[in-house]
């Protein structure tokens, strides 16, 4: 790095000491101003606690700072050491407004990202801190369908489906995650007649949605799983020998396809659609939105594993909505409902923690 960069660096970071001091000092907004007109990043995260502007004026509850910073290009998701965003330091001090605003700005920020990368725009990836950027198997398809799985019963007494990454073991699936799961099936059950059902799940895991399709005793029961040790593992466990069972071996994009689609699809559609694909992100699961009008009937329901975020509150809610607009793009609402998983959540073991929110929004997705 040259000299020249490196005082250029050293100028930023000042500038941006400078702004984060003068918001949690409360300086008067006019003098905020100037600092932000002198070339002040907006971006920039201290050394100490690694928290930006946004932060520091959530930390000061200014409500007119926190719009004046949004509209200004302040970073809505930064998280600071703690990995708490500017939202979560409003949530914290039961501040709606101000996390109303800063919610609203990573909605807005992601459907336009989305609007963007539609039409092209090279390199309009999202905003939104789902899934770190990487190419190990927790994050990539490809990788993830060459790894190797271990299916074991944990120290609390769960089956958990892990996959070892550089040493660190990462639940593909967990038992805990059973309540979720039976919550999903009584929601997308409720009020209707349960015989001769067709009912398509994406991705096996560790069978626990399949398990409770099956006691309904489906017609027809599609399963479509890539994995070849979760293919085994089936196998093992004789679902390919149940009653109405059909598997597909392959990804979703092999058989959810205009050429294929038709030969899948049962005449009426599905009744009921699950999908809980490991390692795929937000982009993945609204390309499956779009073959909704194909899978479902007039009063077919869908459901998947809201847990894209879920690390994070208001990451989470962000991912939430955006999924609802998209889905209502596509000609469907969505019904939510909470699940508290309070203390599921915690029942790790070795595992790194993929939904450490309290709350689980369930979706019930229909025709509108």
């Amino acid at each position: 790095m040259s000299d020249a960069s490196e005082d250029d660096l050293d100028a930023l970071t000042t500038l941006g000491d400078t702004l984060i001091n003068a918001i949690l000092s409360e300086q008067s907004l006019e003098s905020i101003q100037e600092i932000i007109a002198s070339g002040a990043p907006l971006w920039y995260q201290n050394d100490s606690e690694g928290i930006s502007c946004l932060h520091a004026a959530a930390y000061t509850q200014n409500q007119e700072l926190v719009q004046l910073l949004i509209e200004a290009g302040a970073v809505w998701n930064a998280a600071d050491y703690l990995r708490n965003t500017a939202g979560d330091i409003a949530l914290s001090f039961n501040n709606e407004e101000i996390y109303t605003i800063i919610r609203d700005a990573g909605i807005r920020a992601e459907l336009l990202l989305a609007l963007l990368s539609s039409r092209g725009t090279p390199d309009s990836g999202s905003a939104m801190i789902f899934r770190p950027t990487d190419d190990t198997a927790a994050a990539s398809t490809d990788a993830f369908l060459s790894s190797k799985l271990r299916f074991t019963v944990d120290d609390h007494g769960q089956d958990i489906c892990m996959l070892n990454v550089d040493g660190e073991e990462i639940g593909v699936m967990m038992g805990w995650e059973t309540n979720i799961m039976q919550e999903t099936v009584a929601n997308l059950t409720a009020g209707r007649a349960t015989d001769n059902l067709k009912i398509l799940n994406v991705g096996f895991g560790l069978g626990i949605i399949d398990t409770l399709f099956q006691s309904l005793s489906p017609a027809l029961h599609v399963i479509i799983e890539a994995h070849p040790d979760v293919l085994a593992h089936m196998r093992k466990q004789g679902w390919y020998e149940k009653p109405g069972v059909k598997i597909l071996e392959g990804k979703w994009q092999d058989f959810v396809n205009p050429e294929r689609i038709g030969t899948i699809v049962p005449e009426g559609g599905f009744d009921f659609v699950y999908t809980d694909s490991f390692s795929e992100d937000y982009e993945a699961l609204r390309g499956f939105f779009g073959h909704l009008p194909v899978l479902l009937g007039p009063r077919s329901r869908f459901s998947f594993f809201n847990g894209l975020g879920a690390t994070n509150a208001t990451i989470y809610d962000v991912s939430t909505r955006v999924a609802e607009v998209h889905l209502a793009d596509a000609g469907f609402n969505v019904k939510w409902s909470d699940v508290d998983v309070g203390e599921q959540r915690h029942r790790w073991g070795n595992s790194r923690p993929y939904f450490t929110c309290p709350i689980y929004r369930l979706p019930l997705v229909g025709r509108t």
